[in-house]
């Protein structure tokens, strides 16, 4: 009996360059931090769309940040405007810790080979 047949369900370990890929597709979205305007999303989209065909995990870690941050982006404009309302002025730093701190649990299980499925998310690329 052959010992080498995997089960088909099984995926194929993924090699440290899709690993370190899937990571960077979370991660560029600090991108927005450091003064690019929309860069939380634009910079996951552009790995997303230069490198989705070669390397399946990056497509899937690509959508689930795109939809991630597309979400807190909402979020964030609606938690800004209720500043007028005074209860923006709790929102809104909370939104950015929680978008922060789950971009970083994200790209660690993406470079650790997981998949992480945000919360919150509406899902607008499928």
């Amino acid at each position: 009996m052959d010992n080498n047949i995997q089960p088909p369900n099984v995926q194929p370990p993924l090699l440290r360059q899709d690993r370190t890929l899937d990571a960077t597709c979370h991660f560029l979205s600090f991108a927005g931090l450091i003064g690019i305007p929309f860069g939380n999303i634009l910079g996951p989209l552009i790995l997303w769309v230069l490198k989705r065909d070669e390397a399946p995990s990056v497509d899937e870690h690509g959508k689930e940040s795109i939809n991630f941050q597309i979400s807190m982006t909402i979020y964030t404009i609606v938690a800004g405007l209720s500043i007028l309302i005074l209860i923006g002025f709790l929102l809104l730093p909370a939104i950015i810790v929680l978008n922060m701190v789950l971009v970083i649990i994200a790209g660690t299980k993406a470079a650790n080979g997981e998949f992480y499925r945000y919360p919150l998310t509406i899902r607008f690329i499928k």
